[in-house]
């Protein structure tokens, strides 16, 4: 098959969308697809390269997130569209509008995949707990570009959940953007700065949703915090804030954006990860700490998909309580014999579960039923 994928940011490794998009070109290569891309960004090979955006007023704060809108061209996105079997778009924005209308133009058929919450958007501006706004966003984008799709790939039940609760009409295909196989089960002794202490993690861009400053504070109050070094595997708009506030702990807060394979190192020395974010629509830095063998604390909030990873209800805290995420991670660090128990067991379900090869399979069977005309575009 020959498959666009269309998302205006490619380059950025610290965007979840972008991440999953690179894997997902990658092992379709290996399976004799050829794979391009529309984006703005770096020249590269495969890339239909479009003009970046400078959004008014907000630009820093857009870019602050790891993000850049591409300008749409409708001359280029039909070069692009007409050399391909299938287009997948993984954004809901302009460039994205652009890609539908030229499928339409072109008729090739076409996937819309849901990966981006309004929550990531409005936490960025302090209003991510603003219902009228995050029903408001929903219905934007189901209006602007999601009521055009006959099939909505989304990551998890929970998101899916979401959009039928919003009057989406499209029928919802969940499956998971999977877990990396380079990330497994792997244990090490600790670096020197990091022995005699419990070293706890969290991984992820260092914004309001995530909830960093809920685990420093938690840390903060944990019976253990003198033998804790909490380290946030991560960049974002909130790391001079998170720095500050880490700063309190009776081991400083180390902060630090990891590339993957030096990740999946610092999981091995790991003792415990936590995730407390209180929007997510999967959680893949989650996926790769279990799958290394970490034992996650996970947020149960209603609005985020990562609470589905939890094995049992020692891996849940109450959303944004950060005294009993400090108990759940006090009860861990106290029982380490069930804690490298359990954490084999988690490494187990990444690969039974959420396997790439799987995934992948599923995303192809997803592309040959559409490309075969057995669902009609909207």
């Amino acid at each position: 098959m020959k498959i666009l994928l269309v998302l205006d940011v490619y380059d950025k490794t610290m965007n979840g969308i972008t991440t999953s998009a690179r894997r997902l070109k990658c092992e379709l290569e290996k399976r004799g697809h050829e794979v391009r891309v529309c984006a703005r960004g770096e020249e590269m090979p495969e890339k239909y390269l479009f003009r970046n955006f400078k959004f008014p007023i907000f630009d820093k704060l857009v870019r602050s997130q790891g993000f850049v809108f591409a300008i749409p061209d409708s001359e280029l996105m039909d070069k692009a569209v007409t050399w391909s079997d299938i287009v997948l778009f993984m954004m809901p924005f302009p460039l994205e509008k652009c890609a539908v209308k030229s499928c339409k133009r072109n008729n090739v058929p076409y996937i819309g995949a849901f990966h981006v919450q309004p929550e990531n958007i409005l936490f960025s501006v302090h209003l991510g707990n603003c219902k009228i706004l995050i029903d408001f966003l929903y219905a934007l984008a189901r209006s602007y570009i999601f009521k055009h799709c006959s099939i909505i790939h989304c990551p998890s039940n929970m998101i899916a959940n979401q959009l039928k609760d919003h009057k989406y009409k499209s029928e919802l295909r969940v499956i998971s953007n999977g877990v990396d196989p380079m990330f497994h089960y792997t244990r090490r002794e600790k670096d020197e700065e990091f022995k005699g202490k419990y070293l706890i993690v969290m991984s992820g861009r260092l914004s309001g949703e995530k909830r960093q400053d809920l685990l420093i504070d938690a840390v903060m109050k944990s019976k253990h915090a003198n033998e804790i070094q909490l380290l946030l595997a991560g960049d974002g708009p909130k790391r001079e804030e998170y720095q500050k506030k880490g700063a309190k702990l009776p081991n400083p807060i180390k902060m630090k954006f990891f590339q993957r394979p030096d990740l999946l190192d610092l999981f091995a020395q790991t003792d415990l990860y936590v995730h407390a974010s209180d929007a997510e629509i999967e959680g893949m830095s989650c996926m790769e700490a279990f799958a290394s063998g970490l034992v996650p604390v996970i947020s149960d909030s209603p609005r985020s998909a990562t609470s589905q990873f939890a094995l049992d209800e020692r891996s849940l805290f109450k959303a944004g309580d950060s005294q009993d995420l400090a108990n759940k991670i006090d009860w861990w660090l106290e029982h380490p014999e069930e804690r490298e128990a359990m954490g084999k067991k988690y490494a187990e379900f990444a690969v039974e579960k959420y396997g790439l090869e799987s995934v992948v399979t599923q995303m192809e069977d997803l592309f040959r039923e559409v490309i075969a005309g057995k669902s009609v575009q909207a």
